[in-house]
């Protein structure tokens, strides 16, 4: 009997995959659960299994794009195969039981079933994360509550903590990315020192199969179908380094290469390829001298969602941007004489944020088409101002919001920046932090940029662009005086925002800030 593979639904934005390679030949035998080919999508790579043991028949070739649903191989069951794996697995299960005398008596029965911890729900528009790091190691015990792993998603990052205490058995790699439900790690419950060293020989049996040549094709003894195969991570920079996998040791799972080994056999490799133009120097044109070294690094989630972002805002919206410019004299006289009372009574300092922030408050609510969005065929206008504040972080550019600023006085927006500023540079930002902003104002100034044309949020339809100050001649009353003046620029979406709003809102700003006592007058 023939059985046909398809290709299984990986995600519900996810329409096709691509081949990226098949792990297996054509009427190579393969068993129940052997991983056989890797899927590529616009988002992950998926590993696929078996579904039954038999002969298999490649349908689909490498590079190929099918469509969710659609055939890739057939698997010829011998009507022996069906019941085969039972009776090796029962083999395999006994072997270590009697080498292990009473051991595997602390991590079943009394000691309860494993705990699988898969990847919970972090938000609505997160379909998938990615492992940063394990703070724990494969083997170690773990206390309930205890925090084993940093996920990462296109958002933010969040702490993974242990749902039982036990044994931890990591499934899923640090570098993986893995789908919302998807399993990332295993807890015995109850497990202890003996659990701990039954880990250990295994993986000292595998490192030790690993070292052996490889000359048996197919997996024998202690040895599994995982042996030599690179993870998808790992066999896609090997792919870009021209390494061969059989070349690699695995320290992973049943002897399977990891990110870190392909990483590792990279640099090792690099060794001799720089010797041969040593070699050729003599008969060849001088080498360039100095270090010609590159690096490859794995783009971040958050990386990858803001590239993504902003060629969609690019394509999807009408942006234009519009200058002026503003003398940043009188808030500089006014921080200069107050900033020290300031920081004694609010504990915080005067920056030029909250001038900034609070005039955009005022200037938003005057010409509210620069506050609203865009959705569908409406014009969604907002009575409330939420402003999306751009920080630089560590892994990105991450943009918290600062809610309902319209209501806040100075030192309560200059409050909310520093906090969210520290958990930006920490990386503790929460999803309800990061979304649901109405405006934002981006300072590209604290960069030195004299002048930019920054791309909106969206779904928001404008941003307001701070650059350095500069002392520059202008002319006052008749008279040139230098002056320390700050370009800004408004990019906004002229399918909401006409010219005149644009060119109203920020004129309106200009005169907020020129004239601090507006502000407190609300004129």
């Amino acid at each position: 009997m023939s059985l046909e593979v398809k290709v299984p639904a990986v995600g519900e934005s996810i329409t096709e995959v691509t081949i990226a390679k098949w792990l297996k030949n054509d009427g190579d035998r393969v068993e129940m659960d052997e991983v056989i080919a890797e899927l590529e999508s616009d988002k992950a790579t998926f590993e696929l299994p078996a579904e039954a043991a038999g002969i298999l028949r490649i349908v689909a070739q490498e590079g190929d794009t099918i469509e969710v649903g659609g055939v890739i191989c057939q698997i010829e069951q011998d009507g022996a195969a069906a019941s085969a794996p039972s009776a090796p697995a029962a083999e395999q299960a006994a072997a270590p039981a009697a080498a292990q005398g009473a051991a595997p008596a602390a991590t079943t029965g009394g000691a309860g079933e494993a705990v699988e911890m898969k990847v919970p729900t972090v938000g609505e528009s997160i379909t998938e994360v990615t492992i940063a790091s394990w703070l724990k190691k494969d083997g170690d015990h773990v206390e309930m509550d205890e925090v084993i792993a940093e996920l990462e998603s296109d958002k933010a990052t969040f702490e993974l903590p242990a749902e039982a205490a036990g044994t931890l058995q990591i499934v899923a790699q640090q570098g993986d990315t893995i789908e919302i439900g998807g399993l990332l790690c295993r807890i015995v419950p109850g497990a202890g020192q003996v659990q701990a060293n039954a880990q250990a020989n295994a993986k000292q049996e595998a490192a030790t199969q690993a070292v052996a040549p490889q000359t048996a094709a197919a997996p024998s003894g202690a040895q599994t179908y995982a042996s030599g195969t690179p993870s998808p991570a790992a066999g896609k920079i090997l792919a870009e380094k021209g390494i061969n996998p059989a070349d690699v040791q695995g320290s992973g799972r049943d002897g399977r290469i990891t990110k870190e080994d392909a990483q590792n056999a990279q640099k090792a490799a690099a060794k001799p390829a720089a010797a041969a133009p040593k070699q050729a120097a003599a008969s060849e044109a001088p080498a360039s001298t100095g270090d010609r070294n590159q690096r490859r690094e794995k783009m971040s989630s958050l990386r990858k969602t803001v590239a993504r972002r902003l060629v969609t805002v690019k394509n999807e919206t009408a942006m234009l941007t519009t200058f002026n410019e503003v003398d940043m004299k009188p808030i500089m006289d006014i921080r200069a004489k107050y900033k020290d009372k300031f920081k004694e009574k609010h504990d915080v300092g005067l920056g030029f944020m909250s001038f900034f922030t609070k005039a955009c408050t005022v200037a938003l609510q005057e010409w509210p088409a620069v506050n609203a969005q865009i959705d569908g065929n409406d014009i969604v206008f907002n009575d409330f101002v939420d402003v999306s504040i751009a920080v630089s972080s560590p892994k990105g550019l991450v943009v918290p919001v600062i809610r309902n600023a319209e209501g806040l006085t100075l030192d309560g927006i200059e409050k909310e920046v520093v906090r969210l500023a520290k958990k930006a540079r920490d990386g503790k930002l929460s999803i309800e932090e990061m979304t649901g902003g109405t405006f934002t104002i981006t300072n590209g100034g604290v960069f030195g940029s004299m002048m930019s044309t920054p791309i909106i949020n969206a779904p928001q339809s404008a941003i307001l662009g701070m650059h350095n100050i500069v002392q520059r001649p202008v002319a006052v009353n008749g008279q040139v005086e230098i002056r320390p003046m700050m370009y800004l620029a408004l990019s906004y979406d002229h399918r909401i925002i006409d010219g005149r709003e644009s060119v109203s809102f920020l004129v309106r700003v200009k005169e907020l800030l020129e004239d601090p006592m507006r502000l407190l007058l609300g004129v």
